[in-house]
This record gives C-alpha cells, structure tokens and sequence, in this order.
C-alpha cells in the first residue's frame, strides 16, 4: 500500500512543489513512515505569497456577514464524520497523539469556528468629532493584507484553525506553513476552508522539510506583499522570527513557550489540586505551552501533595499507545526532543536536585513521567521550558516567597492558584505575572474569546484578537468653510501670473530697486 501523500494548496489548486521535492513524516514512537509530503520551493512560496495578494482586495471587500458564513460552514463540515474520522486517524499517525487529545484536537475546534465567525459582529469603527471645528473623523477597522502564519504540531488542529480564521474574518488574506512534523493533519483545515467556500487563493498551504524551512520561512517573511507575520511554537525559533521580520519593520504575533507555575497554599483541596496538576504536566506528554511545569507548595501542604502527586505519575505510563494498552502517554514529537528533557534532569539532578518519580532515561523518544525536588532558579530545569511530562516541586513558606517564584522566569503564559479563601485568591492572583491565572483549575486553560498570550519574554507578544489583525484608519472630513492656512497668509503679496503670464501689479524691493 503506497503511503499518503500531503501537497500544497495554492491559489485554489492542490499540486506537488514544483521542483518534486518531498520529505517523509515518521510516527515518533516507532519511527516508522507514515507519510510523505510535499516540499515548497521558493517558487511555491512566491506562488502563494502573489495568489493571496491578488485576492485581497476582492476579499477585503467582501461583507463581513459572507464571511460569518463560510466559518459557520466550516464548523457544521467539520462536525460531520469524515472529519471526525480524519482527526481520529491522523494525529496518532503523525504525531503519537492519544485519546485524551480529541478533545482538543477537534471538539473543541468546532465551538473554535463558531466563536470566530461570531467576531464578524465585533469589527467595527467609530465616529467622532475633529480637532478642527466643524470637522468630522470616521474611523475604520481594515485589513493588513496577506498574513503568513505558522501553525505547530502539537495542537495542529486548533493552532492551524487559530492562525488561519481569525485573519481571514478580518479581511486578510493568508499563507499558512505547516509543522514538518503534522502536514497531513493540518492539511485537513485547508481542505475544510476550501468545502466550506473559501474563494481560491484566500487561503494557501504549504509544507516545508525540516531542512528547508529557515530559508523558506525567512523569504516569505521578507516577500514586499507580506504584510504581517503570527507564529506558534518555542521561543528559540520565536525569536529568529522576530529578527526576520525587525529587518523589514513588519509587525509580529508570537505565542511562544511557558513555563506554567501551580502555587498550592495551606487551605487549599489537595486531591483537587493533585488530578489538575496530573492532567495540566502529563497532557500529550507535556507538550502544551499551558503545561504545568512548576509546583510551588506552601510547606504546609506539601507531604500530601507530594503523596498524591507520586501515587498518580507512578500510575501514568508512556509507550506505543497502539500496541501498549497500558499507555496513557504517547512519545515525545523526536528522540532529540526526548534526549533534551532527559538532559535537562540529569543536569538538575548533578546540581542537587532530587528525584521523585522517574529514573532519568528515555526510550527512543519515549519518556515517562518524572517529579524532582529541590529544583531551583539558576537550574536549567526551572529557567528552560523542558515540553515533557515532567514537574519539579519547590516548598515554601509564605505566600510573598510563593509568588516571587511563580515570576522568577522569562515565560509568562498561564499559571494556577491553589485556595479556598477567595480574598487571598485574588490577591494573590493579580500578582502573578501570567496572561491567566486558574484559580483552583488546572494551567492548561485559556477562554476562547480572549486567546492566550504571552506578556512578553519567552512567551511571545501579541494576540489572536480583532485588535491584533485590523489596522486602525481614519478618514478625517473637513468643514466646508475654508479655514486660514498660516503659510499662504503670509504669501498675501506675491506676484501672482496674470491671464497674457506677465506678473500683475505687485512691487517688491530688491536690493533697493524697483522692480
């Protein structure tokens, strides 16, 4: 049987790069090949760039409730069974997704469209009354243009989704580059836009192999018709983006890394807090921007805590989720992703910290579940993100030590607080540096209304909201009496050209002659 193969969509058309290149795409548990996609040339990218640039002043024009409806669309295509079975199929294939990530990879991806086409709603100016008297200003929300956004692997539904309607209901018009790691699985969007009505060229899809995409991704950034740029990844990439499009002036979103903090207090539900945590840092492996990374415990909670913890990751297992049937985790997206964290603890463990759970090794790219203690900042454990199924655990005593740990890192993502006193609660809440602190919920949690952000540092800038993918533009009407302009008062007297063009009668003095 021939394996699946992922091609481009360009300007309304699925083809193969035009130079026939393409790379495989390998189920990181077995390393087995799943699939084989197509490699965009410069060409491609060129293609794309001019196909959704030629389409943007159609679209842009196109109203705002034709484009609610082509989301609609799309979100009662993408609740039928072929595409449930497709985000059933896919993602363990490519990615060794589990079960658990269903939910995010598509249920949660149709309420996704539906809040987006409701934005249409919400794209709306202004009018006000000009500085100049009897003026009047009427301000607009536009359209950047052609957006290029970069969507990653391990939520490649939703991700693809976000970085592809938001822009769209505003107006842009979009290249999307996938993750060399999910092409087939993010090419399901595209197909889904394409169903659902899109006009060709509104929407563009390439892939890229691994070997090619820096130089790819840094021609589209540099491309005169790119308007705006949005990644979604880790902050190493994040900030080569960022240094790209600085040399054009072009403006960035970037939803980065995290590094997510749980602060567990005295008073708060330990078994709770032990199932929310369990979920937010073993969720596909940890590999979720929200994760939870850090446990910080006031000391009085934190043997039961501890207790809890060890009992529920001792229970977690991961393994090949189709031959394991104990396996609950899948395996890390590459073995040199899992040779990292492996790494990353070891080196904790050389400067003191202590295992709880775990023994530091890995199989393939296969890693189970680890707990260390006394990780500190200045480890490369507590300062890293680590994207595997690993917490470390801090004690403290007061909640002024709990909070200036919780923000004594460059992420800046989301985090958790554990109490039941709610003055405390949101005290402690608006002190700590996370775009959204759960108050007794687990970190991996954002409202979909207002998409999760960094605030800055390693967890990026910028958002996915109206605000972020609309220029703000005035048109300024001026009063029909004509107002003095200073400088042509001052040319009260000079020479004006008279109908057979000699100058009227107008002297001046130069030099003391007559002129």
């Amino acid at each position: 049987m021939s394996l699946p193969f992922t091609p481009l969509f360009i300007d309304g058309e699925w083809r193969p790069a035009s130079t026939g290149a393409s790379f495989e795409v390998r189920n990181p548990t077995t390393g087995e090949v799943v699939g084989t996609a197509a490699s965009a040339s410069a060409e491609d990218c060129i293609a794309a760039v001019e196909a959704a640039a030629r389409v943007f002043p159609a679209w842009e024009q196109t109203p705002l409730m034709a484009r609610r409806d082509i989301l609609l669309r799309a979100a009662d295509i993408l609740a039928t069974d072929r595409y449930k079975d497709k985000v059933a199929t896919f993602p363990p294939e490519e990615l060794s997704s589990t079960e658990d990530m269903f939910p995010f990879n598509y249920l949660g991806e149709i309420g996704l469209l539906r809040n987006y086409a409701s934005l249409a709603m919400a794209i709306k100016g202004e009018a006000f009354q000009s500085v100049i008297p009897g003026g009047q200003v009427m301000a607009q929300r536009r359209a950047f243009g052609v957006v290029f956004g970069i969507a990653p692997w391990n939520a490649p539904t939703g991700l693809t989704i976000r970085a592809i309607a938001l822009p769209i209901i505003c107006g842009n018009t979009v290249v999307l580059k996938s993750s060399e790691e999910s092409p087939r699985t993010q090419a399901i969007i595209a197909e889904l836009f394409e169903e659902a009505g899109l006009p060709r060229g509104v929407l563009n899809f390439i892939s890229v192999s691994k070997e090619d995409a820096p130089a790819r991704t840094a021609e589209i950034i540099a491309h005169p018709l790119v308007r705006k740029i949005n990644f979604t990844g880790g902050d190493l990439v994040g900030r080569i983006i960022a240094m790209e499009a600085a040399k054009y002036l072009k403006p960035v979103v970037l939803e980065l890394g995290g590094k997510a903090p749980a602060i567990v207090l005295d008073d708060a539900d330990i078994p709770r807090a032990a199932r929310a945590i369990t979920f937010s840092a073993l969720l596909n492996s940890g590999q979720i921007c929200m994760s939870t990374e850090r446990v910080i415990i006031q000391r009085g909670a934190a043997p039961a805590l501890v207790h809890e913890l060890t009992a529920l990751f001792k229970q977690a297992k991961a393994g090949d989720i189709r031959t394991e049937p104990s396996a609950v985790l899948g395996a890390l997206f590459t073995e040199k992703a899992a040779e990292n964290v492996v790494g990353m603890m070891r080196d904790a463990v050389s400067h003191g910290a202590t295992l709880v759970v775990g023994d530091l090794s890995r199989q393939g790219a296969v890693v189970q579940p680890h707990i260390l203690m006394n990780v500190r900042p200045g480890m490369q454990l507590w300062e890293r993100e680590s994207f595997g199924p690993v917490v470390v655990v801090a004690v403290i005593d007061t909640i002024d030590e709990a909070v200036e740990l919780a923000n004594s890192s460059e992420y800046s993502m989301s985090a958790a607080l554990w109490t039941k006193d709610i003055h405390t609660a949101l005290d402690v809440s608006a002190r700590i540096r996370a775009y959204c602190t759960n108050i007794n919920g687990p970190t991996i949690h954002g409202e979909p209304m207002r998409t999760l952000g960094g605030l800055g540092g390693a967890s990026g800038y910028g958002y996915f909201n109206i605000e972020d993918w609309t220029q703000f533009r005035m048109t300024v009407l001026h009063p029909t009496k004509e107002l003095p302009y200073p400088v042509v008062r001052r040319l009260r007297n000079v020479a004006r050209p008279t109908a057979n063009g000699t100058n009227g009668h107008v002297e001046s003095k130069v030099n003391g002659t007559n002129h």
